[in-house]
């Protein structure tokens, strides 16, 4: 008898929704309502979704935006969302280690500090934030140190061997020489200076984060979820310590010609634009 019942079920369903493209599963009889594909109606019973832990929901392969599960280990326990690039809480708020930071305006999830910063920026000026300052493409062998010493030859490897600061004032105006555009691309990158799962954010990402500020200026960024500062340069022909404390730049993933791309901001203004590939820039990590 309870076969039956199921087909009758399923049968009614079928045809509701061959009738009307709804489907309607309501205790009380009633019509599905006109907006909704599926109409659960129900008032002593609730609606169950997939439940599964953590690692489960990550393994899931290209979820399609808008997918739900129950995490049943996350902190806190609750449904999730994909929002098309993170699961997020009914909150719309994606789970974060303690060193990440999200913005809800583009969705993306960063680390909380520069590199080789030590702190968390409690001002636009505070020199505990500003952290290390690289040359494109390479990866943290010691030249970010803003003290590191210098070397005018350049490198015909992806990895100098060495932890000086590369200068050069010629065309291409880059570390390495023949240049290499695909040192820095996505987690897998060949040198990428990033934690596991992090990379460079392309000049997109952060043109969509200066976006979002309140104000196009330093002001704007130090008061964004990244708190980023004016940590200033090294200059590509000399590596020496240039605008700090007024000018903040940061690299970006991009290539464009013989630079690379990376933000930029002052006191009156912020923009994203190409640079010298060996120049000396901060690195904020996206998470991929």
């Amino acid at each position: 008898m309870k076969k039956i019942k199921l087909l009758f079920v399923a049968i009614a369903m079928i045809a509701s929704y061959s009738l009307t493209a709804q489907i309607g599963i309501n205790k009380d009889g009633t019509a599905s309502d006109a907006s909704a594909m599926l109409d659960v109606k129900a008032t002593d019973v609730g609606f169950l979704p997939p439940r599964m832990t953590e690692s489960q929901m990550n393994a899931i392969a290209s979820p399609a935006e808008g997918l739900m599960i129950y995490c049943t280990d996350c902190v806190p326990k609750s449904i999730r969302v994909y929002n098309g690039n993170h699961w997020v809480n009914s909150n719309g708020v994606p789970e974060l280690a303690s060193d990440e930071v999200f913005n809800p305006t583009t969705g993306e999830i960063w680390k909380d500090r520069n590199l080789g910063a030590s702190q968390v920026a409690t001002s636009s000026t505070d020199a505990a934030a500003y952290g290390d300052l690289y040359q494109w493409g390479r990866l943290s062998d010691g030249h970010e140190s803003r003290t590191s010493g210098t070397t005018s030859t350049n490198s015909s490897t992806d990895v100098p061997g060495h932890s000086n600061f590369i200068t050069e004032n010629s065309s291409p105006f880059d570390w390495r020489v023949p240049q290499n555009d695909n040192l820095w691309q996505g987690v897998n990158g060949i040198n990428n200076p990033c934690p596991s799962g992090f990379r460079l954010p392309t000049d997109a990402e952060w043109e969509a984060e200066r976006q979002s500020w309140a104000t196009n200026n330093a002001a704007g960024a130090f008061g964004s979820v990244l708190k980023l500062t004016v940590g200033g340069l090294r200059r590509n022909y000399s590596g020496a310590l240039a605008y700090v404390g007024s000018y903040g730049f940061y690299w970006s993933s991009t290539v464009s010609s013989i630079h690379a791309c990376g933000l930029g901001f002052h006191s009156t203004a912020a923009w994203t634009d190409p640079w010298f590939r060996a120049s000396g820039v901060s690195v904020r990590c996206i998470k991929d």
